[in-house]
């Protein structure tokens, strides 16, 4: 998985004595507090250019090449317990399935040190794995701050290991609702449109062509049920690009409600459904991305069982539909599994 980066980049210029050397060998000695093979998922990031553009790792540099980095950030303490409420749908001696709230960071980086997912874990669980760094322990993959649902956490290595190479084989299969602007015209399609970097804000992510610096990606969806000027989707990506279905659904012209970034909207107010006129249209009824990492199909890591997980949309969903009558959605259409949530049970 491809670290989380800086938002502030690193400037520089070959110098004569470098000339020849790789790229990753190159940062590797210029940042020594960055090991090889972070460097290289930092280049697969495309947080690597050459010359104004993207690079693969076994370039050979040249003199007066001026580099532009983006590297992780660095942590000086490694994150502290919180007792931060988190939801759990799965527990064994191996590894655990979270239902991560709206709103919460998945790790420590650079402007949110504490308050993280990473932080709740370490104050709920004894043991976690230590493959991804210091500042990432048990975290297998993530979700965006705003992006609610289900995560696995590794409790050991060898764990870890064997659930990272399911996601690199693409046998872990996600299901992600989403609530969008817009009534698509086809029932069920596929958007294969490939991702990279934001050309001018390194802070999303753009469709670029391949020889740009794009990278495959593969989103497929269904729509569930449409209403009036909106649309419940059901997202299932091939594969697992950064912001990836928030820009496939903007990309097609249905763009997720809220999502502040692809939609230009940060709010999902009374107004947008009844109207500016109508006396409460300012209360707001979403105030981040409606995007729900709804399940999870995996094997388990030791006994090689196959293994689904669900988890139902946060409870602030159907507050919308159920205030607004007969625009609702029939959130009993959406499958539901009975989850452990803090030791107590709920459909």
């Amino acid at each position: 998985m491809p670290p989380e980066l800086s938002e502030i980049p690193s400037d520089f210029v070959v110098k004569a004595r470098m000339v020849g050397k790789r790229i990753d060998a190159y940062l590797a000695s210029r940042y020594p507090d960055f090991s090889r093979s972070v460097i290289q998922k930092v280049i697969d990031a495309d947080a690597v250019l050459i010359n104004g553009g993207p690079t693969k790792a076994s370039y050979r540099v040249r003199e007066g090449d001026q580099i532009r980095v983006w590297l992780p950030d660095i942590s000086v303490e490694p994150p502290a317990a919180e007792d931060i409420p988190i939801g759990i749908v799965f527990e064994d001696e191996t590894f655990t399935v979270v239902n991560k709230p709206p709103g919460l960071v998945t790790h420590p980086a650079r402007g949110n040190w504490t308050g993280t997912l990473v932080n709740a874990l370490q104050f709920h669980f004894d043991s976690l794995s230590t493959v991804g760094g210091e500042n990432r322990p048990g975290i297998v993959h993530r979700l965006d701050r705003d992006t609610s649902g289900l995560l696995i956490v590794a409790k050991d290595d060898k764990a870890h290991k064997i659930l990272a190479a399911q996601f690199e084989a693409r046998t872990i299969r996600k299901e992600y609702l989403a609530l969008v602007y817009g009534t698509p015209s086809r029932d069920s399609d596929y958007i294969e449109k490939p991702l990279g970097m934001h050309p001018t804000d390194r802070l999303k992510i753009a469709i670029r062509p391949i020889e740009d610096g794009g990278r495959e990606a593969v989103t497929f969806y269904e729509v569930l049920e449409r209403f009036d000027g909106y649309a419940l989707v059901r997202c299932k990506p091939k594969t697992g690009r950064t912001h990836q279905i928030r820009v496939h659904l903007a990309h097609i012209g249905h763009p997720i409600v809220a999502d502040k970034a692809y939609s230009g909207r940060s709010a999902f107010t009374l107004g947008d459904l009844l109207g500016p006129d109508h006396p409460e249209a300012n209360y707001v009824l979403l105030s981040r991305q409606a995007l729900h990492a709804h399940a999870l199909h995996l094997q388990h890591p030791v006994t090689r069982e196959a293994i689904d997980f669900q988890a139902p949309c946060p409870r602030i969903w159907p507050v919308p539909w159920r205030r607004c009558g007969p625009i609702g959605v029939n959130t009993s259409s959406i499958p539901r599994i009975r989850i452990v949530v803090d030791g107590s049970t709920s459909s």
